[in-house]
Order: structure tokens, then sequence, then C-alpha cells
């Protein structure tokens, strides 16, 4: 087995850089970190190229003859190629899925969650688990929104993203999509003309858009939906968070 220790080498240099969407478009490769999110990929028969692994967690797993290659390397360097601050010592060099560049391909038989410019990390992950939980086919990560194989948002996902479709594309080309498949979008821009989203009779497949944590929907995407949909607060709260909302919005429409 090959064993690598020095923060100079080049595979080392090589997997740093898959922290940016830059080197992992470069590479054609994305990081995934700790045991459970690399399990997961493994159910799921995700394309992994490579198993890194420390001693200690070596010691632990002692049959890796699933994985093509496995190589050992020191704490210092999953140190240094983990976006946290404790690593496992155990991570999976996976490929890239390929682009989806027909729409039409996508199984738009079921709901479709679309993101539009969502920034954190945390919420994306909380909507993908939910989104999987709910049932729909897939979450598209629409223009600004952050990228799918970002450290944290992997992370976050939990797994989920194995779990059904995601896909980086622009909303309005999906939208249009949808409905040219006959399924209603909703949004969730409060205005005059919203619904309460229990009084909305949705059908088995539909798009739901979630906005921007700050700013809400942004006004192309607003002018394509079918309708908006508005939940009631109660109490003296303004908004609620995206990722709360979400779900919902996800299972009041599922219902």
């Amino acid at each position: 087995m090959e064993k690598i220790n020095s923060l100079q080498n080049a595979h080392v240099k090589a997997w740093k850089k898959l922290q940016t969407k830059k080197g992992r478009k470069q590479q054609g490769q994305y990081l995934l970190d700790g045991w459970h999110l690399v399990n997961e990929a493994v159910k799921a028969h995700v394309a992994i190229q490579t198993l890194l692994i420390t001693s200690k967690q070596l010691a632990t797993e002692p049959d890796l003859t699933h994985f093509p290659a496995v190589i050992e390397i020191s704490e210092e360097v999953a140190k240094h190629i983990s976006a946290t601050v404790t690593p496992q010592g155990v991570f999976a060099v996976a490929t890239l899925p390929a682009v989806v560049e027909d729409l039409g391909q996508l199984d738009l038989t079921r709901p479709w969650l679309l993101l539009d410019n969502v920034q954190d990390p945390g919420n994306i992950g909380t909507m993908v688990r939910t989104a999987d939980a709910a049932g729909f086919a897939g979450v598209a990560f629409g223009t600004g929104t952050v990228d799918i194989h970002q450290p944290k948002v992997e992370r976050s996902m939990q797994g989920s993203q194995f779990h059904l479709q995601l896909i980086s594309t622009d909303l309005t080309a999906l939208v249009a999509q949808l409905q040219a498949q006959g399924a209603p979008v909703y949004g969730s821009e409060l205005n005059p003309q919203a619904a309460q989203y229990l009084d909305v009779d949705a059908p088995a497949a539909f798009g739901l858009i979630m906005g921007n944590e700050g700013n809400g929907m942004s006004s192309e995407l607003l002018a394509q939906t079918d309708q908006n949909l508005y939940i009631p607060i109660k109490g003296q709260a303004e908004s609620l968070n995206v990722a709360v909302a979400a779900g919902i919005l996800m299972f009041g429409l599922c219902r």
C-alpha cells in the first residue's frame, strides 16, 4: 500500500485543491470526508477512485478490497486536505458526475426543489435532506447558489445527495421544462397574490423555488411562477429561516 506523509507531495497538493470549485472542475473530482459519506457513496455506487486513510482508521477497517485504490496518509496530511478542524482520517476521491445537458432526461414525474442564490451550506444541506425525506425527485442549484460539492455542503447533506438527483442549472430553463410537462411551479415570495400553502392542492409533480436568505427570489423567476405561497405566522417573528420554510412547504405540498 502506498503511503504519503509529506504535504509537498503532488497528490496532496491536488487533493487540497478539491476544496475549491475551480480545483474540482479542473480535476473532474471531488472529496468526500468521513466514514458516513464514504459509506453512503459506496452504497449508492458512486465512482470512487481512491480511498485515503490514516493508520489509526486503517486499524479499524482492515478489509478495504472493495476500493479500487487505497493510500495511507499521515494525520498531518489528513488535517491539511480536510475542511474540518478534526477530520476522522478517511476520505474518498470521487469522480464528478456528468453535467446534465438535457433537462428532458430528468425525472419530472415527482417534485423538484429549486434553490435560487441560496448561500448558506447548512441551509442547503437541511433542504436537500428534507427533500430526500419528502420524496422529491431532485434539487436544482441555480445561479449564485453554493456549489453542490463544496465541502461544507457535502457534509451538511449527510448522504442525501446520493438518494436524489442534484443538478446545477439555469433555473429559468428548468421552470419552463416543468411547466411544459404540466407541472406547476410554486414560488415562496410573499405578494398580494400569494396563497396560503395549505389551500393549495399540489399534483404529484411540481417545482418549488426557495430564494436567497436575505433577498428572496429573483424577479425573473418570480415572473415565471404559477403561484406564490405563504406560511401564516401566528407569533411576532417577522420571517422563517429558509430551510425551515422549505421543510414546511415541501411536506405541506406533498401531503
